[in-house]
Parts: C-alpha cells; sequence; structure tokens
C-alpha cells in the first residue's frame, strides 16, 4: 500500500510528528513490558529448576512420598511456564527491536533423508516473460518422526523331492530366540529396553501396543521376559566374572520392594551393584558393571559376591563389607562424597562456620581431582600424594580441632566423627593412582534402578529381582561402552541361542560392537 501523502502545512506536520512520536513510545512501552515479563518468568524457571535439582538431591537413595508429591508438583509447574513461553513466541507479533539471530545446532548427519522438490509455480518470468533457468536452491531441514511399526517376518521353508528315489529335501527352521515363541529378537529387546532402560512396566506397554492395532497381554510380555533370564544367564556369569577380576571395583546397593507370596504386602529385597570402571586413571579396559539381588541386606550376600575377589573395594561404610577386609586380600577405599554429603545436608539446613569451612577443604580436594582426571594411574598417585597428602593432613588435625568446641550429641560432631572413622579407607586414594576419591561411579550405575523402583512400585517374585539384576548389568555395561543398549539386546537374542557357551564371553558388548556396526552397513 503506497504511503499517504505528507501536508504541507507546518503545524500539520508538528502534529503529525507528535502522533507518530506517541505510537513510537507506546510500542517501546509495550516492548519494555514483555521484556519484563520474559525476564521474571525466566527468573521463576530457573529457580524451579533449581528447586527440583535441591528436591531430587534429597530423594535418591531413600523413599519419601512427600518430596515426590513435590517434584511432581514442580515439574508440572515448570513444563506449564516452558509451553506458556513458547506459546507467547509463537503468539508474539514483528519484532520492534531487532534480535540476535539464533544458531541452529545441525541435525546428525546419520539420519535418513527425505528429499521434498518445491518447483516455482510461475513457468515463465513474471516480469518479462522471459525463460527461466537454475540459479540455485534453499534448503531447509525439518526433524521428523515415524512411528514405529510391527512387521510379521514369515520363514517360507521349500520341500524337494527326488525323482528317483522319492527322497525329500528341506532347510531346517531357523532358531528362534524362545522355542514355540512368535516373539522376535528386536521385539524382545525392545520390550526389555522398554521396561528396564526406559522404566515402562509391562501393562503400560500393552497399552501402548494396542494403539498400534497389536494385543500383547502383560502376562505374555512377562513370560517372555522370564525366558529371555534364563536365556542370558551364561552370558551374565561371564559379565561377572570381568567384573569381578582382580583390580580394583565400586560397589554400593538400593532397596526394591518385592511382593511377599500369601499376604499380598512386600518386603524389601536388595540390588548390588559392582562396577569395574578404570578410564578416569587413563586405562583402555572396557567398563562394565554387574548387578546381583538378595531378599536382604546381611552382609552375607556382598560376602558370598566377593568370596574370590582381591584388590582394591571402594564402597561406604556398610558393616556387611568389613569381613571382607580382614585377610588383607582386599584393600578397603571409602567414599569422600558420602562424608561430604553429612556436612552439606547440615550446610543447607543451617549454614555455620564449621561446615562452610569443611565444604569448602573438600572442595579443594576434589578441585586437584577435576586437574587428573584421565591422566596415568603413577600420576595421579604422585600429584595426589605432593598436593592432595597436605591438604587431607590439615583436615584432620582441624576436624578434630572442631570436635572439641561442638557438643558430642550435635548432629555436626555426628558428620566429623563419620569421617574420622573411616578416615583410613578416606584417603586410601592418594596411596593408589587407580582408586577414586568417591564411590560415586556406583552410586550413578543405580540412578536408572532408582528411577524404574518409582514405577514399578515393586518386583513381583525374587525371582523377577534376578531378571532384573541380569538385565541391568547387560544395557548398563552397553551404556558405559557407548552401545545403543536396544541394538545390544537385539543382536545377542538373534544369536546367543546357537552360540556355544564356552565362547559366550564373546557376546560381552565391547566385543561385538564391530559386528554390529557391520551388520548394520
Amino acid at each position: 500500500m503506497p504511503a499517504a501523502p505528507l501536508p504541507d502545512d507546518v503545524d500539520a506536520l508538528k502534529a503529525l510528528l507528535l502522533q507518530r512520536d506517541g505510537e513510537l513510545q507506546s510500542l517501546r512501552d509495550t516492548v519494555s513490558t514483555l521484556e519484563l515479563a520474559l525476564s521474571v518468568r525466566t527468573l521463576e524457571i530457573e529457580q524451579l529448576k533449581l528447586q527440583i535439582a535441591k528436591f531430587k538431591r534429597m530423594q535418591f537413595g531413600r523413599k519419601s512420598e512427600k518430596i515426590d508429591r513435590k517434584i511432581e508438583q514442580l515439574e508440572t509447574r515448570l513444563e506449564d511456564l516452558i509451553a506458556e513461553e513458547g506459546a507467547a513466541e509463537q503468539k508474539s507479533p514483528a519484532a520492534v527491536v531487532p534480535r540476535q539471530k539464533s544458531t541452529h545446532q545441525r541435525l546428525p548427519d546419520h539420519l535418513p533423508r527425505e528429499d521434498h522438490i518445491i518447483e516455482p509455480e510461475e513457468q515463465a518470468c513474471p516480469q518479462c516473460g522471459g525463460n527461466l533457468k537454475p540459479l540455485g536452491e534453499d534448503v531447509s531441514e525439518q526433524l521428523e518422526m515415524i512411528e514405529a511399526a510391527f512387521k510379521v517376518i514369515r520363514h517360507v521353508r521349500r520341500k524337494k523331492a527326488c525323482a528317483c528315489c522319492d527322497g525329500i529335501v528341506q532347510a531346517p527352521a531357523p532358531s528362534r530366540p524362545i522355542q514355540r515363541s512368535f516373539a522376535g529378537p528386536g521385539l524382545l529387546a525392545n520390550i526389555a529396553i522398554s521396561k528396564f532402560a526406559d522404566h515402562q512396566p509391562l501393562y503400560r506397554q500393552a497399552v501402548i501396543h494396542a494403539r498400534r492395532g497389536v494385543e500383547l497381554d502383560p502376562s505374555t510380555t512377562g513370560r517372555w521376559m522370564g525366558a529371555c533370564g534364563v536365556l542370558i544367564q551364561s552370558l551374565v556369569e561371564a559379565l561377572r566374572r570381568y567384573v569381578l577380576a582382580p583390580g580394583k571395583i565400586h560397589s554400593d546397593d538400593t532397596p526394591m520392594p518385592v511382593l511377599s507370596p500369601g499376604n499380598g504386602q512386600t518386603k524389601t529385597g536388595r540390588l548390588w551393584v559392582y562396577v569395574r570402571d578404570d578410564r578416569n586413571c587413563g586405562s583402555v579396559a572396557p567398563p562394565a558393571v554387574w548387578f546381583a539381588y538378595s531378599p536382604n541386606r546381611q552382609g552375607q550376600h556382598p560376602q558370598a559376591h566377593l568370596a574370590d575377589f582381591s584388590g582394591v573395594l571402594q564402597a561406604d561404610a556398610f558393616a556387611g563389607y568389613d569381613k571382607i577386609f580382614t585377610d588383607g586380600r582386599v584393600r578397603e577405599a571409602a567414599c569422600m562424597a558420602h562424608a561430604r554429603r553429612k556436612i552439606h545436608d547440615l550446610h543447607v539446613r543451617k549454614v555455620t562456620p564449621t561446615t562452610t569451612e569443611a565444604l569448602r577443604r573438600i572442595g579443594e580436594l576434589y578441585a586437584i581431582e577435576a586437574q587428573i582426571r584421565g591422566q596415568p594411574a603413577d600420576d595421579r598417585k604422585r600429584i595426589r600424594q605432593r598436593q592432595a597428602g597436605p591438604l587431607l593432613d590439615e583436615l584432620e588435625i582441624w576436624l578434630r580441632q572442631r570436635l572439641l568446641t561442638l557438643s558430642t550429641q550435635s548432629d555436626t560432631t555426628k558428620a566429623i566423627n563419620y569421617m574420622l572413622n573411616q578416615w583410613q579407607a578416606l584417603i586410601y586414594y592418594c596411596t593408589d593412582g587407580v582408586a577414586e576419591i568417591d564411590n560415586n561411579i556406583a552410586e550413578n550405575a543405580l540412578r536408572g534402578v532408582c528411577l524404574g523402583r518409582k514405577n514399578f512400585l515393586f518386583l513381583g517374585a525374587d525371582s523377577g529381582g534376578e531378571r532384573a539384576a541380569a538385565m541391568y548389568g547387560l544395557i548398563g555395561t552397553a551404556r558405559l561402552n557407548g552401545i545403543d543398549p536396544e541394538a545390544y539386546l537385539r543382536y545377542v537374542f538373534t544369536h546367543i541361542a546357537d552360540y556355544p557357551v564356552n565362547r559366550v564371553a564373546d557376546l560381552l558388548p565391547w566385543n561385538v560392537v564391530d559386528r554390529m556396526a557391520l551388520k548394520s552397513a
């Protein structure tokens, strides 16, 4: 639309300028109001994220329905705010103030591309009618998701008869992961990953499958998972032997509610985790994790698990480990993160000079670890002894002095006594470049279990705990080695039924990654 002609009268021009100035100021005020509202909303989002992170730290390792509800409320509010922010961006008019151009991350190269060619509607130049010739093209990409689809694979075995003797020839039927079952290895892998990695109980998976037109009863998929547990027993045993070979391992445990037969109530079982991961000291040995289930938390269980182990065991101060260290075959390395957490919880509740100074001193130790992560074990040991050793000596002296000024019944005294009672195990890492300052490697391996526990509510039986331990071990090991766990389980279920038992270790994740890549290519 052509612009309206300007008046020739000076007073009219002044009035028009004043009107335009007023409109411009109004637009500026609107922009300022929107920016203020956006900054307030952004601040609230950041505060919600901090609160959620705090509650999740409090939640890990213990059960609290109040904390669960609070986290759900905060996450719901956070989702609403982010959704409102996205809706506001969609509804906002053309920006009055120029905005800085955002840079979008390139979509992954390995994804398949589908080109939609869009030609101009004009067959000739709209200005002069001349012929059009190619000049170039503009390409924009859009990430789309194609729904997973079920497929029926029919194995048709042709028969042939001899024209002379009437003999019949036919190829043998291909093996199946589960005998007399129509479940293929890809379906079994998907169900296992959905349950043990994505934390979707079988009854929820049944609802999802029904939306795609396939009825899979949870009792059927439950029997499949039981059969898969039997199928991978030898592979899990090979994983156990690898993880518990002489060296250094991390251990921890977490409770698992288990349905008690007969009364419909639950008892508390236990999942134990053992992790071999020496990448922090420059080792190229593949990391691995093995889980074990027990119906209770008696010390006899870790003692049985580690009966043949020798080396360094990094764990918390659970008394059940004590007998393992008595003969000197296994050396104890404690967890500084456990000790720090006791002080940090007091610091969050009430800041005091003692908690502030203790956290500062422990922070200096962790700063040293951050600098030497990934270096060879000998270099780590030398740097620790030169830098961390004096700091630990000063920390011990300071802790003992603080005890003289505190009440024997105070929570701070209990936290300090916890550290001093474990002091030799806490400082062991300074004498061994392979050991770590804390046991976070084992705690990280348990996080997926804790998420699943919230969704499953309980395990159906002790046998279910053993199956869960087996699956968690294979899935966790695949993840530690940077391998897609679903693709790995699909490969395992495809081959393990016919694989020689004495060579089953060849199916551990780091041994099949090349074969998986060749197959996908």
